[in-house]
């Protein structure tokens, strides 16, 4: 009877571990069906999408480009889930933390290497989490529902955006062309991110997301911190009873959801962009909820999810262009594999609600 609990056990973990994964292919089947709306051979299309992401050099770096911002959003909405919040703001964090990066890089440009590039992503992550702790503190203090308050946060940092690059922080070659394109200038190259392959715009900023997941899963399941944080998200009133400051611990775990994105902010305007400008984010806030969710809001677990839906958008374009399908078809696309895997994920917790109640 024991064994057959041990293998019922591991079949349900196993099942609830492959839900993300059986999510993805019934998207695509939908997406199959638009496709075919469209007049468009599906089976053309998808060779296409994987074409365009893992077909060839470009293809792979440009992947792992897109994975990096994907990753480091992945890991702060992991934390804060993981706490019990959830973090919606993390559009609006990667947007602030690369403000920061850019302010402090341009105004502070005779810093030696050493020192200048450490500290442009530290006020990057700084701004992040200041971004992210406002919510988590109004969480805290006054009770107000995480979900509007980050989302509101992100248009706050939006319209911050705009008026900075329209105005104290423009280029002021555009202000002498007369083009008053919204973008600051060009960032001192001491803070560029060292490429890992020639004549691409894959960057170590890379491997620093690689090291910070392992960080992560550390922090999370081998610190007393990150233990408290668990066990607030698992349960907030026998947390409570416990002695755990559960207030303390979910402002926490969204400042450090907003800290992680300020990294990806800071990392993508250094590593990619070399400059502010409008449309950074490319809607990596987003995203990244959902890799983290197809990595079972494990770190470790997000890596391979981020490649993994850095593939898609990287594949995604190149169907685009290679299928001339409407740029709002992708977009269609991409929502579908985010619905499925949303409800897999909804599904696999009704699961494990059954099997506790099951005993």
């Amino acid at each position: 009877m024991l064994n057959q609990n041990k293998v019922k056990n591991f079949l349900d973990r196993t099942i609830d571990a492959l839900l993300p994964l059986a999510a993805v292919p019934f998207a695509l089947l939908f997406g199959a069906v638009l496709l075919i709306i469209f007049k468009v051979n599906p089976l053309e299309a998808y060779q296409s999408l994987i074409q365009g992401a893992f077909g060839d050099k470009t293809g792979i770096t440009q992947t792992l480009v897109k994975a990096t911002p994907l990753l480091l959003v992945g890991l702060g909405v992991a934390i804060a889930f993981r706490g019990g919040i959830i973090n919606i703001g993390g559009e609006g964090q990667i947007i602030v933390g690369a403000l920061a990066a850019t302010a402090f890089s341009i105004n502070f440009p005779q810093l030696p290497r050493w020192f200048l590039l450490p500290l442009t992503i530290l006020m990057g992550t700084l701004a992040g989490a200041v971004w992210g702790g406002i919510p988590g503190t109004l969480k805290a203090r006054l009770g107000v529902n995480e979900i509007l308050s980050t989302v509101m946060m992100n248009a706050i940092a939006l319209q911050l955006a705009n008026y900075l690059l329209r105005g104290p922080m423009i280029d002021p070659a555009e202000i002498e062309a007369g083009t008053r394109i919204a973008q600051s200038a060009l960032l001192p190259k001491a803070v560029w991110l060292d490429k890992l392959v020639p004549k691409t715009l894959l960057h170590s900023g890379a491997i620093l997301a690689v090291v910070l997941a392992v960080v992560v899963y550390i922090f999370l399941w081998r610190t007393s911190i990150g233990y408290r944080i668990r066990a607030v998200g698992l349960n907030p009133n026998a947390s409570r009873y416990a002695g755990i400051p559960v207030k303390l611990y979910q402002m926490l775990a969204l400042t450090l959801g907003g800290a992680f994105a300020g990294t990806a902010g800071a990392i993508e305007v250094i590593g990619v962009q070399h400059r502010m400008m409008e449309g950074l984010s490319s809607g990596y806030g987003f995203a990244g909820i959902v890799a983290a969710l197809f990595g079972k809001l494990h770190p470790l677990g997000a890596i391979p999810a981020s490649i993994f839906f850095g593939g898609l958008m990287e594949g995604g374009n190149k169907m685009q262009r290679a299928m001339q399908v409407p740029s709002a078809l992708i977009d269609t696309l991409l929502g579908l594999i985010v619905l499925f895997v949303v409800s897999a994920e909804i599904w696999s917790r009704y699961r494990a609600r059954r099997r506790q109640m099951n005993g």
